[in-house]
């Protein structure tokens, strides 16, 4: 049986954060969370951690969720990621401009966010042709 898919949930709500390691958790995934972008690339750069999808707030305290996408999609290329907003389209704009893989809008369904987690480390780097 394949390992699970690790992802990294980084959001400055605990509650969201502690929902989200439940039900991923709960889902079969391995977890790991953390509560800004600062603490995110802390456990990034541990390299006896490895992720293969990136779960972030937008607009958080220390480095925000763009800035940790921008800083992430050039050290991590491989690395998925989906951006969360609940600020409407300025950081959703900044999230695609930054490369985010997805950006969905709060409140969010979970069975939604995991079938898009799903979805994109299934695709094993294959893009469907239109």
């Amino acid at each position: 049986m394949a390992d699970p898919s690790r992802l990294l949930i980084v959001d400055d709500n605990e509650d969201i954060l502690s929902t989200f390691y439940e039900f991923f958790n709960s889902m079969g995934y391995e977890v790991k969370t953390a509560i800004d972008g600062l603490a995110a690339l802390k456990l990034l750069r541990d390299e006896s951690l490895f992720f293969d999808c990136l779960i972030t707030d937008l607009v958080m305290p220390n480095i925000s969720g763009v800035g940790l996408i921008s800083i992430v999609k050039k050290e991590y290329p491989h690395l998925k990621i989906i951006a969360m907003t609940g600020y409407g389209d300025q950081p959703g704009a900044l999230a695609s401009e930054a490369h985010a893989d997805v950006v969905l809008f709060k409140p969010i369904d979970l069975f939604k966010i995991e079938n898009k987690v799903s979805q994109l480390l299934n695709q094993n780097n294959d893009k469907p042709e239109d």
